[in-house]
């Protein structure tokens, strides 16, 4: 069993975006020490949902205040970055961190980040699999060359080289299918719970996938009883995810999807691991036992509170991981 934390760099009311991004790099350290296997940092923009514009950028920087701990994106927009370029980044990350660092891409959805970045809807809704082809052209050999509808370019040295796989973060039918018909590892998001996850999985497989080292990301919380972590919660996500959640603009005249915020705070807190330590334990492993999954990595940012939330990293580190790991049950 895999189990590290999910970095999304919220901006909670009446925080300062510049002081986020330090704080985030710290919690990656306070990770490292609390024994978590490894840190997985999200990439938002021109919204307060998260405030880290380069997930590779941010990952640099903790690669270099670490030593042990594993840094994987989760995820890098595809959509909205060139995937050669996307390749570079993954294989300078793999070679400074000693093979720490791992590739997490998504899909990205119909934002305005199409708009200002220039790739266009096209790119989101046909172009994926192209640029999820090229990425990992890049990432398997020496050299790589494009002839497509979105990439056409000459065959070029891949300097440095490294062999990686990625992860895709899947969130649509479509790119369940994709990843499989790619035989890569997913990516699923704390939006959904175990059934569902399972559902997935059972998709995939059914569409060819054979990898089983996927990723599952669940929100985290421990005190000292079920009912008062559920009330931290309770009390500071609404103000994160009503201002965080509306920051998604579509590119174009579409409805933007909408979440109450409410039913989506009672639905995290009952799914995930938040409760005491043993209930965090049980929730743990029934996910991993009900999905198959043995690599989870944990939301921990939910009061908005960094001092707080080095102290949920330090209290799930020392009272939930080695009982988990230790369980014989997963």
């Amino acid at each position: 069993m895999r189990i590290g934390v999910f970095l999304i760099a919220a901006q909670f009311p009446g925080q300062d975006p510049t002081r986020i991004l330090p704080d985030t790099i710290e919690l990656v350290v306070a990770a490292e020490r609390a024994g978590f296997d490894d840190a997985w940092i999200a990439e938002h923009h021109f919204m307060s949902y998260g405030v880290c514009p380069s997930a590779t950028t941010l990952a640099a920087v903790a690669i270099g205040r670490t030593a042990r701990i594993g840094l994987g994106t989760a995820v890098s927009v595809l959509s909205t970055r060139h995937p050669v370029a996307l390749a570079e980044e993954a294989a300078m990350l793999h070679h400074l961190s000693g093979g720490r660092f791992t590739l997490g891409v998504g899909r990205g959805g119909p934002w305005v980040d199409l708009e200002v970045f220039g790739t266009g809807l096209d790119r989101l809704e046909r172009g994926f699999a192209e640029s999820l082809d090229v990425l990992t052209a890049a990432l398997s050999g020496d050299q790589v060359s494009a002839d497509g509808e979105f990439f056409r370019f000459r065959q070029v040295p891949m300097v440095p080289a490294a062999r990686l796989r990625p992860v895709v973060a899947c969130t649509s039918d479509d790119t369940v299918a994709l990843a499989a018909a790619r035989n890569l590892s997913m990516l699923l998001g704390m939006h959904i719970g175990d059934a569902q996850k399972a559902a997935v999985i059972t998709a995939y497989q059914a569409r060819g996938g054979t990898r089983t080292d996927h990723v599952a990301a669940a929100l985290a919380h421990v005190a000292d009883s079920t009912e008062q972590a559920i009330g931290h919660l309770e009390g500071t996500l609404p103000a994160w995810l009503t201002p965080g959640l509306a920051g998604y603009v579509p590119v174009d005249g579409r409805l933007r999807p909408q979440r109450e915020v409410g039913d989506y705070v009672t639905f995290l807190t009952r799914t995930h691991p938040v409760g005491s330590p043993d209930h965090c334990v049980d929730s743990i492993i029934r996910t991993a036992q009900t999905t198959g999954v043995k690599h989870l990595i944990l939301m921990v940012e939910g009061t908005g509170d960094h001092s707080r939330t080095v102290e949920n990293i330090q209290r799930l580190g020392a009272e939930v991981l080695p009982r988990v790991k230790a369980s014989g049950r997963v």
